[in-house]
């Protein structure tokens, strides 16, 4: 499935002028950071250009909607079948979101002369971008369901990590020919190396609560009186407050330069990555995406019954609500310290690649903690898997020993 993605990113949509593209996104950051989320397939405009953008969008509307409307919160809840109602729905909803993007896209290239299409050669174009884009989801989705991780998160992850030979490579021809200084570059690699480890220390932090269980007498046995914690991770939406704080910052970028005038292209660049109100936008919906997914994934009123169901309590709290309550604000008081260092690995990066003036590659915070974060999940899964495949031979060989006694 990697392979197809990365094979079509590089077959481009008919008419498109490549000097002219390339010229294009010398020097924009809007179109280099779509471009990051598509795996350089913006920057020729393939048949998947708008990557998995569309189906980003959709999921952020879709849960967002799930909160606000009662209807979509019960189906959520019927299990397999609201959640594959949900799916569908986010579909129709990339599909809508593709439409619009690869009509606009479409249009502004032919504006700017890019893009030779008109008539029927226009309505190509989009067609093949909105196909290209439901391929892309269709792909992720297999993914999800056959392989290992989240497939839409390691579509990026593949993006981000084929960029990164072109620009080592051209970062080294910089040093060659002067343009780039030696102790620079070892700085850079520095903090390269330092911010890693923190993306890598932000998604493996726990803060463990202690739980007892009470011991029970069942016949002459005596069940319990272990100890045991509630691992609440530092950072319980992965990457996903990353991605869709980005995904959601850069639309209305993306649009306003559809239009033409003086006013869409100031609100443009307002908008565009690097400016003070991106950067105050993007940490007040990374901390906003934080609390919201860890209220989506973290239930503290379960774990409290489930407690109260084993026998299990918190020294010093009461069982129940207390204990619900408990757990709640310490999860708050977690996720919020979460989330600033989020911010803080996000920016990072960013205002150092500008102080050090390294510009020939993407070093940025987002696509850090998207690789890290996919690399992460990708470790665990296959540690499970070889887990899994463990307990199936000592299962096999007790079985074999059990009919070896019968006979």
């Amino acid at each position: 499935m990697l392979f197809v993605f990365r094979l079509g990113a590089q077959i481009p949509v008919p008419g498109i002028d490549k000097a002219a593209m390339e010229q294009l996104f010398t020097g924009n950051g809007v179109l280099g950071f779509l471009d990051m989320f598509a795996g350089g397939a913006l920057r020729r405009f393939s048949i998947f250009s708008l990557g998995v953008a569309p189906y980003i969008n959709a999921s952020i509307v879709m849960q967002l909607a799930a909160v606000i409307f009662p209807a979509l919160q019960r189906m959520q809840k019927e299990g397999p079948q609201g959640q594959k109602k949900m799916t569908q729905y986010t579909r129709y909803g990339a599909i809508f979101f593709a439409f619009v993007q690869a009509f606009g896209m479409t249009m502004w290239l032919s504006r700017a002369g890019v893009l030779a299409a008109t008539g029927l050669a226009f309505v190509v174009a989009v067609i093949t971008a909105v196909a290209g884009s439901v391929a892309v989801m269709w792909l992720g989705e297999e993914m999800t369901d056959h392989g290992l991780g989240n497939g839409i998160s390691l579509l990026i992850f593949s993006g981000i990590v084929a960029r990164l030979f072109p620009a080592v490579i051209q970062t080294f021809s910089m040093v060659s020919s002067g343009e780039l200084n030696v102790v620079t570059l070892v700085l850079a690699l520095v903090v390269m190396v330092a911010v890693l480890a923190g993306a890598v220390l932000l998604e493996e932090g726990q803060r463990r609560l202690p739980v007892q269980y009470a011991k029970r007498v069942v016949g002459n046995r005596v069940y319990g009186g272990q100890s045991s914690f509630i691992p609440l991770r530092v950072n319980m939406g992965g990457v996903m407050p990353i991605i869709f704080a980005s995904s959601l910052l850069i639309f209305p970028s993306t649009l306003l330069r559809f239009f033409n005038g003086d006013v869409a292209a100031r609100l443009a660049n307002a908008f565009a990555p690097g400016s003070w109100l991106y950067t105050v936008l993007y940490v007040i919906l990374i901390v906003f995406f934080g609390f919201f997914y860890t209220a989506m994934v973290f239930n503290p009123t379960d774990i409290a019954d489930n407690m109260k169901k084993n026998g299990g309590f918190i020294l010093g709290i009461r069982p129940g609500k207390p204990t619900s309550d408990y757990i709640e604000k310490v999860a708050s008081r977690v996720t919020f310290v979460g989330s600033l260092f989020l911010v803080v690995v996000a920016l990072i990066p960013d205002l150092l690649t500008n102080l050090f003036g390294i510009t020939s590659f993407y070093f940025g915070g987002t696509s850090v903690l998207i690789v890290v974060g996919v690399a992460l999940e990708i470790v665990q899964q296959v540690n499970s898997q070889l887990l899994m495949r463990n307990y199936e031979g000592v299962l096999k060989r007790a079985k074999g020993g059990r009919g070896l006694l019968r006979f």
